[in-house]
């Protein structure tokens, strides 16, 4: 079967610019820094290499705001800009990619989680496996019997990857994952600065949602008295209800993009 692979360009660049640093930091002979650009292209091709895609597409954010802004003002609030030393390296990686015929893919108004989800269920949709290679983990709630995420992470200065699929995912939760969106509107996210219900972290939201199922079912059985949790949870609960509502829209990254192809195929051309 045909695969597509789909790529969170942003988180890539990042975790591949912290990761070569210090006296790693690539630069060329005119002072141009180059390590971001070296580590993207290192990890896309080893993956490439791993799983051998048909088609292949990168998304990345714009600075533009996007749904979630409007929804939430103070959404991501709490991030510092990027980097001089990564900021430089974009367009240059950009450019690169287009030379290669690699489709980039970027939207105002979206984030490029949004992008990964629209492609990867309209891939899905074709009959093709998909794979996203993102930091985010935010992308589990696409998971499916089509679609698995490809995390990276740095082990002993070297970048390693783990699969997820619905299987790991019910394996590490004892949810399936579309229910993740529930537990992350309960906890938050501080690093989007998502607020969720004050004082419940992972391990009570996910046994909340292995209880009720989602946060609308949890709320009616709280309202209700239908509920078994007590103390300053349920108290935390009752107060909060807005904040849960919103942290789950903020979280839910499927929003549909308008994106159309001539062909909704993404081909690679192969170098060399």
């Amino acid at each position: 079967m045909e695969r597509l692979l789909v790529i969170d360009g942003n988180s890539i660049i990042n975790r591949a610019f912290y990761g070569i640093m210090g006296n790693k930091m690539l630069m060329t002979a005119d002072g141009k820094y180059t390590n971001a650009i070296y580590g993207f292209l290192s990890i896309m091709f080893k993956i490439m290499d791993d799983l051998k895609p048909e088609y292949l597409a990168i998304a990345f954010d714009l600075k533009a705001p996007t749904k979630r802004h409007k929804l939430y003002e103070a959404y991501k609030g709490t991030r510092k800009g990027m980097p001089d030393e990564l900021a430089e390296q974009m367009p240059i990686l950009k450019e690169i990619l287009r030379c290669m015929n690699i489709r980039i893919i970027e939207k105002e108004g979206y984030e490029a989680d949004d992008i990964l989800g629209t492609l990867a269920n309209l891939a899905a949709k074709e009959d093709i496996n998909v794979t996203i290679l993102s930091g985010d983990r935010d992308t589990f709630q696409l998971i499916n019997d089509k679609i698995s995420v490809r995390i990276p992470h740095t082990k002993a200065g070297k970048t390693e990857t783990e699969d997820f699929d619905e299987k790991k995912i019910a394996d590490i939760y004892e949810l399936t994952p579309k229910k993740l969106i529930e537990v992350k509107g309960l906890m938050g996210d501080t690093s989007d600065n998502i607020p969720g219900v004050p004082g419940v972290g992972e391990k009570t939201a996910i046994k909340l949602i292995k209880e009720y199922g989602t946060i609308e079912n949890l709320y009616e059985n709280v309202e209700s008295n239908n509920d078994k949790i007590k103390g300053a949870v349920r108290t935390k609960i009752l107060e909060n209800k807005d904040l849960a509502l919103l942290s789950k829209q903020l979280r839910y990254n499927r929003y549909k993009c308008s994106i159309r192809y001539k062909n909704r195929r993404i081909k690679i051309t192969r170098m060399g």
